[in-house]
């Protein structure tokens, strides 16, 4: 498959099977033990455009886009499981394992980070080493956020409303809307050249009711699955490498704290990269990247 450009300079495009029929449109470069890297929102596999070609140089590496996002599928939520981080899990181990990968390491930011969380608890014995990008697990999300503060977690509740008024109010300004968080969340907006902005916002406003989908899953079925491991006192097998702005301090969090809860083997680390850190700092997030893999 040849993608619209841009694209990632060197990857090929392959069409690969997640669960359920869905297809996920991967970019696969490199040789050598295999490295997942899931996006977030609003961007799509090109967010890894510094990075990915850089680990392809000792790893195997595959950027699929989420399904729901860019150029993967984008299945009707039929239920509550259709964009649950447990089917969206379960998407990327059947993508490895159609490339005859069983063990990989799998980075994510931002929802991709949920979906790597989920992929950690739920696969454990597929994953070798575990990074997250700027989030906290869902459960403790919606745990820190209270009174004005959550106020920059709006989209969060925009979207947990029932089906029928987030999409059409999203649909209706879908520009301004995905927009504005590429604007409010970067420290270097010319970090998001307009080449590579306008491909986000062209995967996003074709994506309304699936991204709404994935973020609704958040406010219910992966709660239920965030406090089914909690109460199991499931916890993060492998090493585990979290990268986060300092969000703890202006929400009045200990986020190292909420992390050492899900990962006895953790290396937390604070940017002043902003949201859209391997981005706006591709040599720092790649260097920790490294270091997480030689763990």
């Amino acid at each position: 498959m040849t993608p619209v450009t841009p694209a990632l300079p060197g990857f090929t495009y392959v069409r690969l099977p997640g669960e359920d029929g869905v297809e996920l449109s991967t970019a696969v470069a490199g040789s050598g033990s295999p490295v997942v890297l899931l996006h977030g929102f609003p961007e799509t596999h090109l967010m890894w455009r510094h990075i990915a070609p850089r680990l392809a140089e000792e790893h195997t590496v595959l950027c699929p886009d989420l399904r729901g996002y860019g150029d993967s599928d984008k299945p009707r939520a039929t239920d509550e499981d259709t964009y649950s981080k447990r089917t969206m899990a379960a998407d990327i181990v059947s993508v490895l394992a159609s490339l005859g990968h069983d063990r990989f390491a799998l980075v994510g930011h931002d929802r991709g980070a949920l979906v790597a969380f989920r992929s950690g608890l739920d696969h454990p014995e597929t994953l070798t080493h575990l990074g997250i990008l700027d989030v906290v697990p869902t459960l403790d999300m919606w745990n820190v956020l209270h009174g004005v503060s959550a106020a920059v977690a709006h989209h969060l509740y925009l979207m947990a409303q029932p089906p029928g008024l987030p999409e059409t109010m999203i649909a209706n300004s879908a520009d301004a809307f995905f927009g504005s968080f590429l604007d409010a969340w970067t420290t270097d907006p010319s970090a998001i050249p307009d080449e590579i902005r306008a491909a986000y916002l062209r995967a996003s406003a074709a994506a309304v009711d699936s991204i709404v989908a994935d973020y609704r899953a958040s406010a219910g079925i992966d709660l239920t699955h965030d406090q089914a491991d909690l109460d199991a006192g499931s916890q993060l097998a492998m090493p585990v490498t979290v990268v986060q702005q300092d969000w703890g301090a202006r929400l009045g969090y200990d986020a190292a704290q909420v992390w050492r809860a899900w990962s006895p083997d953790l290396d937390h680390r604070l940017t002043a990269a902003g949201h859209f850190m391997a981005e706006t700092s591709p040599d720092e997030i790649t260097a920790i990247l490294r270091a997480l893999l030689a763990r």
